[in-house]
């Protein structure tokens, strides 16, 4: 089988790498050979899968936001540091809960349980630092120079997960309370492990400024529980429900973007995110954008779209029926992982029922 890489990120020790998503870790396969799809009966289908809702209280009340916002000063932002997308992983740690079950092994230059970047292994492409004032139909990474509200919407957002700083990407969505954003799910849990600790969201980060709109705090997450249970990627989906900051809710502030449940698969999707492995550096929001593909090794539900985003951009909204004059669209789905040897196409999930109930959930938090 081949070997998913879910994308997070780590604390940093090279400079100019900032870090989000957990965009994993994996041995080389080759592509030519496609394994034949796995069993039937090991994966149930997406309308017959558990559709169970796993809850954890983020914080208990203002002095927990206090904690959370004066824990993340701006040198704790600038060092934290993406792991490399082909390969890291700690023994029993983040990224070994992070793997769909697909048997991840560590990687070499990790010892002893400690984290180190592996050095990237692709080179800079001319097109991750193109940069249009017209958006583009077709990319595998450009910058987003247009504005309008997905640049508001979309932010970056740090975490704590078994006491390593990350960094991940995720998006606002329109909701009864004004207080969810949707993001990846191992940006939240770590599989059957670990929640993450010291969550929060900055809308906007860069525009006009590091934290443009200010940031928010986790008051509660939820994950559904085919990832809670399993770190399985076709579940691979995060609510969080944030506390207001100074009064307003993130919604009131930076708007929001429509989410769609039970899309029609394919068609044509534009993904945001803030990736930070290079030729990225984490400061600036990239998207991609393409037509949609099913996964070629059937292991997951998960569509892909080519794109080279790199550690960071996991959980950011992959939107369909984008309008480019306003910046809105329909979330479908999140950035979630890459196969180890195919570097170019990101996967995400389908956000079917189990994600259905996971957002009313939340929203209803």
């Amino acid at each position: 089988m081949t070997l998913s890489t879910p994308l997070l990120a780590a604390a940093p020790l090279v400079a100019g790498l900032l870090g989000p998503a957990l965009v994993g870790a994996t041995p080389e396969r080759h592509s030519s050979v496609v394994p034949p799809p796995p069993a039937a009966a090991t994966r149930l289908p997406e309308a017959q899968a558990p559709a169970d809702v796993v809850e954890h209280i983020a914080a208990r009340g203002a002095a927990d936001h206090l904690r959370v916002l004066s824990y993340w000063t701006p040198d704790r932002m600038d060092n934290a540091l993406p792991i490399d997308l082909p390969g890291l992983v700690t023994e029993g740690g983040l990224l070994s809960g992070l793997t769909g079950g697909t048997g991840l092994g560590v990687a070499p230059g990790v010892t002893g349980g400690d984290v180190r970047l592996v050095p990237p292994r692709h080179g800079t492409r001319a097109e991750a630092r193109h940069q249009s004032a017209r958006p583009l139909a077709q990319t595998s990474g450009s910058r987003w120079a247009v504005g309008g509200a997905v640049a508001r919407t979309t932010g970056r957002v740090f975490l704590t997960m078994n006491g390593v700083d990350f960094v991940c990407s995720a998006s606002t969505v329109r909701s009864r309370n004004r207080d969810v954003v949707v993001t990846a799910g191992h940006c939240v849990k770590d599989g059957s492990g670990a929640w993450a600790k010291n969550w929060t969201f900055v809308p906007g980060y860069g525009t006009n400024g590091a934290k443009p709109y200010g940031q928010w705090t986790a008051r509660r997450m939820f994950v559904a529980g085919p990832w809670s249970r399993g770190s399985d990627d076709s579940y691979d989906v995060g609510m969080v429900a944030l506390a207001p900051s100074r009064g307003r809710h993130v919604a009131d502030v930076v708007g929001v973007q429509d989410i769609a449940f039970n899309a029609p698969r394919g068609g044509h999707a534009i993904g945001f995110g803030y990736p930070a492995d290079p030729p990225y550096d984490g400061r600036h929001l990239v998207y991609c954008a393409g037509r949609l593909r099913d996964d070629p090794y059937g292991d997951t539900h998960d569509q892909g779209l080519g794109c080279d985003m790199t550690a960071g951009s996991s959980g950011g909204p992959w939107l369909t029926r984008f309008d480019t004059s306003t910046g809105r669209g329909t979330i479908t789905s999140v950035s979630s992982f890459k196969y180890s040897d195919d570097r170019r196409t990101m996967y995400g999930p389908i956000l079917g029922e189990p994600a259905r109930k996971l957002f009313h959930t939340a929203e209803r938090a």
